[in-house]
């Protein structure tokens, strides 16, 4: 990854078009080993996934180009790399896994992300007719220490058709349920890299089951 980190400390410090093409050798080569890290970690989550279907990087990997058209900050380009390893790649709206490497913030994370009002009512569903397994593995010493709890901003009241008296209703006010693993530039350069990103996939394994479920 020592290309990739390289490249995009750069790009934070100079994020222009003329130095992006002027640069655009460097880009390539980023690029070109982001997408074999994807490619390699593919086939390892199937192992434990094989609902992630038969993709490849291209299929996952996000554009680098930001769309500008609708936000006050005008940088033309992304400052990290990401991929979301789902069933159908970076469009799905199955839960699955997200590869996020930055210059300052790298990280490990996966579920729902801003799901559309429909997907999400069928989750607050699911999640309220099976409380006590979805708190069994939200709960769970290793997902907690692995993720912690979602990031995902909550409503201040109860979801419109879901009882206000719900003993869990708290956890029916997420607007999504996107939990985060920090990966340090130590983490990504080191030998054991590609396991702490397994082993934080694993751990999302069964809540990526869980909500996948309730959208079917």
């Amino acid at each position: 990854m020592q290309n990739v980190l390289t490249y995009l400390k750069s790009l934070k410090a100079n994020n222009d078009r003329d130095w992006f093409h002027a640069n655009k050798p460097q880009y390539d080569k980023a690029k070109k080993e982001f997408e074999a890290l994807v490619n390699r970690l593919i086939p390892e989550i199937n192992k434990f996934d094989p609902n992630i279907g038969t993709i490849t990087a291209k299929d996952c990997v996000f554009r680098i180009f930001r769309d500008i058209r609708f936000s006050p900050d005008k940088t033309p380009y992304k400052t990290h790399f990401g991929a979301y390893i789902a069933k159908g790649g970076r469009k799905s709206t199955h839960a699955g896994y997200y590869l996020h490497i930055d210059a300052e913030e790298s990280f490990a994370a996966g579920g729902l992300h801003m799901p559309p009002a429909e997907n999400l009512k069928k989750v607050r569903q699911e999640i309220m007719y099976n409380i006590e397994e979805f708190k069994k593995i939200i709960l769970s010493d290793q997902f907690k220490s692995t993720f912690g709890t979602f990031m995902d901003d909550k409503l201040t009241r109860p979801p419109k058709d879901f009882p206000a008296d719900f003993a869990d209703i708290e956890l029916l006010k997420y607007k999504g349920f996107t939990v985060v693993n920090n990966l340090s530039e130590k983490d990504l350069l080191g030998d054991k890299g590609m396991d702490k990103i397994l082993t934080a996939f694993k751990t999302l394994k069964p809540l990526n089951d869980f909500l996948n479920r309730g959208l079917e």
